[in-house]
């Protein structure tokens, strides 16, 4: 299947699908969406969207034959429901939408699986164990099952219906022949035969005998093969819901309102919402208030964090005719910006189609079992019809015929099948939720055990994300501790997270600190002020030369922003601040590189800064300065070099690349996009928690792929036994059991993980 994107262009129609049930849905609406004439179409199932695109018949010979135009958006509409679903065209920017109704489909399976379950259970247990059957236990039964496989079971009918009605079958096929066969078949027992006689208990027979068909009853084997696959679908359910949620993740990072001027002379300003704002308005960003688009300062300085859009650890200074962008929060000082980009045109809206055409593609992955089903439901049905006219056409009697017949279906009812991955993501997940690692389903797992390089953002992830004083350098007859000190008050006086990194040094070290009088906040170069009849200055000279410069290029050599300190005019020395390494994260490293994963540092800073971090950590391979639409290139160009790639992150700008990876893994500590774009999200810890990720991924796949094993080998194994004639249905009924109980008891072997 190719990569489907969620963000429609001039020469594209995007869909919203309804209806669908799994990975053979999305492909039968593919072919239907592909057999019109100048069409490409890619359906992406976990999202529920088609992308429409023209069909480019020229590309293969290379004529210029111009773009052919798409059918009416209708037309493909109507398309999609002459396959059996449902669609509708999609309205850019209605996330919200999609997200409601996601919301309200898991919440109906999950009233769906709620009601079954207990109507079910008591169902089980008295067809199981013959001492609780009591008089009339049946009826009571029979009254049970039927909300369930009638209400309960409705997905399974409608979908199965719908396939058939179009010429195909899927696993929804055998689910509703299944539970319609063990329901129709008990029914007629119960009024037919004698299985409704008043003080009937069940009977264990391994074999159909000739006198055995209408004596027993079934209900255990539809409302249970009901419930079971209502969990699974709900599950999966659940994980879809998590597909599309990064875009509204980035979109709610934005600005609700802005305060526009709206005159000069006096100045007046009002509050407009953010849609409202155009073109060359020119709006007021206090301290503390995030830009609201991209734009030019016209008015004021400050310092502005952008470490959620470019990774950057220190604050960018601006002043009057810089660059700002929107969603970067302004950390001190009155701005006034003039508005250059609005809407879909800003950075913060290109990287949400960023992350939602990365996410597109990689969730195109289907499922095992319904890859299979095109295969294993048609040999199902016509091993159960050969089974029935094969004991006919030997002299068995039409109840033993029929009940080996049901048998076949009620064996190959794929309740392990649909039990196997839930099960293992239910165990994998409850244990990584321990050890504070979310991961988001099937498709991760796959992805994680292949991978083979682990791409690793810097700030927040490999480093703490916060400043620290690294060196204090006296040069003059200052002592290290008076240095420190002058500099500290100053610096009282600025929010600069660099300015609250020297503050913290210096309380650190229990140092009383004096007022500073006339204090001066220097935009790009840091602050003065008098402190003890003395004019102190600290931060950054371009101009520095002879020993300031010597300190400014060692300092920069060692990965560490130099902060200079004079004292009227005389230099005293230096401060180093850096944003320190966590404290796992070398070990981390290590821990990587023993499991065979080659680690790539990734980030938007500076490259001194990058190398030394790198080499405090053990990572050979860095990759700095980069943009964050760079950093998804940095993984799709790994990827294309034959690399299965991890991205570790905690930023917005992390989001495209965790969205591109074969396996995101956000830190906990991070933005909320950035945990909605990847695939595992670990809640505390450090770095060293994402290897374990890694490694619980891996345990979780393992599992997972031998209850499909099992799951499938089950049938394979026993539907031979049941057609000839060697189990009878209440026994395939427990053998299936029986395997689903296996299959829960291998995953619950993840809950010892560790």
């Amino acid at each position: 299947m190719t990569d489907a994107s969620t963000n429609p262009t001039a020469d594209e129609v995007v869909l919203d699908l309804e209806g669908m049930t799994c990975a053979s849905c999305a492909n039968r609406i593919e072919r239907k969406l592909n057999k019109l004439p100048g069409v490409d179409a890619a359906v992406n199932y976990a999202l529920a969207q088609a992308v429409v695109r023209p069909k480019q018949a020229g590309a293969a010979s290379g004529a210029d034959v111009g773009t052919p135009s798409l059918p009416d958006a209708q037309q493909l509409v109507e398309t999609v429901r002459a396959a059996g679903y449902d669609a509708q065209v999609h309205e850019v920017g209605a996330v919200d939408d999609g997200a409601d109704a996601e919301a309200h489909a898991a919440r109906t399976l999950l009233v769906r699986l709620v009601v079954c379950a207990v109507l079910t259970a008591p169902v089980i247990v008295t067809a199981m164990i013959p001492s609780t059957q009591f008089a009339g236990w049946q009826w009571v039964s029979m009254a049970l099952t039927l909300p369930v496989v009638t209400w309960g079971a409705w997905p399974f009918h409608r979908a199965a219906w719908r396939g058939l009605r179009h010429g195909s079958t899927s696993m929804d096929t055998l689910v509703s022949l299944g539970i319609t066969a063990a329901m129709l078949w008990s029914l007629v027992a119960m009024f037919v035969g004698h299985a409704g006689h008043i003080g009937m208990t069940h009977t264990f027979e391994w074999r159909p005998t000739p006198q055995s068909g209408l004596g027993n009853i079934y209900f255990e084997v539809a409302a249970g093969v009901t419930t079971f696959l209502l969990l699974g679908r709900f599950l999966e359910a659940r994980a879809k819901r998590r597909a599309g949620s990064a875009l509204r993740e980035l979109l709610a990072l934005g600005a609700r309102d802005v305060e526009v001027i709206v005159a000069e002379s006096p100045r007046e300003t009002q509050r407009i919402p953010i849609d409202r704002l155009r073109h060359g308005h020119r709006f007021v960003v206090r301290p503390g208030e995030r830009i609201a688009t991209d734009g030019i300062v016209r008015e004021g300085h400050s310092a502005i964090d952008a470490a959620v859009l470019t990774g950057e650890s220190v604050p960018v200074d601006v002043a009057e005719g810089d660059d700002v962008i929107g969603a970067t929060v302004n950390t001190h000082g009155m701005l006034v910006v003039e508005a250059t980009r609005i809407g879909r045109e800003t950075q913060l809206a290109k990287m949400g189609e960023m992350v939602a055409q990365a996410q597109a593609g990689k969730a195109a992955a289907q499922r095992l079992a319904d890859r299979v089903s095109s295969v294993f439901v048609p040999i199902v049905l016509a091993l159960s019809v050969v089974t029935l006219v094969a004991w006919l056409l030997i002299g068995a009697t039409g109840d033993m015929a029929i009940t080996a017949a049901v048998a076949v279906l009620i064996i190959a009812c794929p309740c392990a099948l649909g039990l196997a991955v839930p099960t293992a993501i239910l165990a994998g997940t409850g244990r990584g939720s321990t050890m504070g690692i979310l991961l988001s389903g099937p498709e991760a797992l796959e992805r994680a055990r292949s991978i083979t390089t682990v791409v690793l953002d810097k700030t927040g992830t490999v480093t703490s994300g916060e400043m620290h004083v690294r060196q204090v350098i006296a040069v003059a007859d200052a002592s290290e501790n008076e240095l420190l000190t002058l500099a500290a008050a100053v610096e009282q006086g600025s929010e600069h997270p660099i300015a609250r990194a020297i503050v913290h040094a210096a309380r650190e070290r229990r140092l009383d600190l004096a007022q500073p009088e006339g204090f001066q906040n220097l935009p790009g170069h840091g602050a003065r002020a008098s402190v003890s009849g003395h004019e102190i200055r600290v931060g950054r000279d371009a101009a520095a030369d002879g020993l300031a410069a010597e300190l400014t290029a060692r300092l920069a050599q060692q990965g560490e922003t130099p902060v200079l300190v004079w004292r009227d005019d005389a230099l005293l020395g230096a401060i180093s601040v850096a944003d320190q390494v966590a404290p796992d994260s070398a070990e981390a490293i290590s821990q990587m590189r023993a499991l065979g994963l080659q680690p790539v540092l990734c980030t938007g800073d500076h490259e001194l800064v990058a190398q030394a971090v790198a080499a405090e950590v053990g990572v050979d391979r860095v990759i700095a300065g980069v943009l964050p639409e760079q950093k998804a290139e940095v993984v799709r160009q790994l990827q294309a070099d034959g690399n299965r790639v991890a991205m570790v992150g905690d930023g917005v700008n992390d989001a495209p690349a965790l969205a591109t990876a074969d396996l995101g893994i956000a830190m906990g500590g991070g933005t909320d996009a950035a945990a909605a774009a990847s695939d595992i999200t670990l809640v505390r810890g450090g770095l060293r928690t994402a290897v374990d990720a890694i490694r619980l991924s891996r345990a979780v796949n393992r599992i997972l792929r031998q209850n499909l094993f099992w799951a499938f080998a089950y049938n394979v194994l026993a539907l031979p036994l049941a057609a000839f004639g060697l189990l009878s249905p209440m026994i395939a009924g427990i053998a299936m059991a029986f395997s689903s109980v296996l299959v829960v008891t291998n995953s619950l072997r993840l809950v010892r993980f560790k």
